[in-house]
């Protein structure tokens, strides 16, 4: 099954005094990047979420995001004092290094303070948190199984898309030989006057090695190579799709070995057919790159 980096699910749910409301989303990315906005004052909350994105997604830049909210808010915020000290102590340092060097800051207020991270807690340090963590991590998995439904949904609509693509290539490919075995009667003769070209007007030039070197111009303009190597890469890209994610990175190294070849058949072309079906083929595989970032 193909997977896409795409993807997102909503979610709520309750435990005792508290509710809240879920938000997963994904988009592409190299690798995996985690970025989660959870509660910290739930011990080990976001070390098993973080643990448990991993083990479902191998690829995509992902957000999580989790809002609480308790039906008794008495006491439940809190301002760290021993946070809120070193911070105020940093900002006194940064505000005399600054008249050090003459520069003026912008004066903070209770808000900036505030939203330092750290300094306002939510809920009682003392409070046991860890049935509330139990119970969202249970609820995590209703709303994991729809962000991944919705990936694999994405999934397969890009597999048809890159399969229709690969048939394009394919049958591009074919067309660029049959468009090489068409031009080899046409090159000969040109090789041939060209050859007559050069002996009649260069007194004492060995004709034999005017041929050879013909030849070999003959021999660089030979996109046999190019042709056998694309027919390689879609069987190879095939294969890819029928193993199933995570094959992005794959893909994608697949889809630069594809343009390579197409570009090397436009630059030994030497025919309006074989260059027209060469940027075909450059139009096609540009298209599956785009796609090809999607996948995981």
């Amino acid at each position: 099954m193909l997977y896409s980096m795409t993807a997102f699910a909503s979610g709520k749910g309750a435990f005792e005094a508290y509710s809240w409301a879920w938000e997963l989303r994904s988009v592409n990315g190299k690798g995996l990047d985690l970025r989660l906005r959870v509660p910290e004052w739930i011990e080990g909350l976001e070390v098993a979420i973080r643990g448990r994105l991993g083990k479902a997604v191998s690829r995509g830049n992902l957000a999580l995001s989790l809002r609480i909210q308790s039906e008794d808010q008495a006491g439940s915020l809190s301002v760290n004092t021993g946070q809120l000290d070193d911070v105020l102590g940093a900002m006194a340092e940064v505000e005399a290094q600054a008249m050090d060097r003459g520069l003026s800051l912008a004066p903070a207020n209770a808000a900036d303070v505030l939203a330092v991270r750290g300094v306002l807690e939510v809920g009682n340090a003392d409070q046991d948190t860890s049935g509330l963590c139990k119970a969202l991590l249970v609820d995590l998995e209703p709303l994991l199984e729809n962000f991944l439904n919705m990936r694999a949904a994405e999934g397969s609509a890009l597999e048809a898309v890159l399969d229709e693509q690969l048939q394009s290539i394919a049958r591009l490919t074919s067309d660029a030989a049959a468009a090489a075995d068409a031009r080899k009667a046409e090159m000969a003769d040109n090789l041939r006057a060209q050859l007559v070209r050069v002996l009649e007007n260069s007194d004492g030039a060995d004709e034999t090695r005017v041929a050879q070197e013909l030849a070999m111009l003959s021999v660089k303009a030979d996109v046999t190579e190019e042709i056998d190597r694309l027919s390689a890469h879609v069987k190879a890209a095939r294969d890819l799709l029928a193993a199933g994610s995570p094959i992005g990175r794959k893909l994608d190294f697949l889809s630069q070995e594809f343009n390579r070849e197409a570009n090397t058949i436009c630059s030994k072309a030497q025919s309006v057919a074989l260059t027209t079906i060469g940027l075909e083929l450059k139009t096609v595989i540009d298209q599956m790159r785009e796609q090809v970032q999607n996948v995981e």
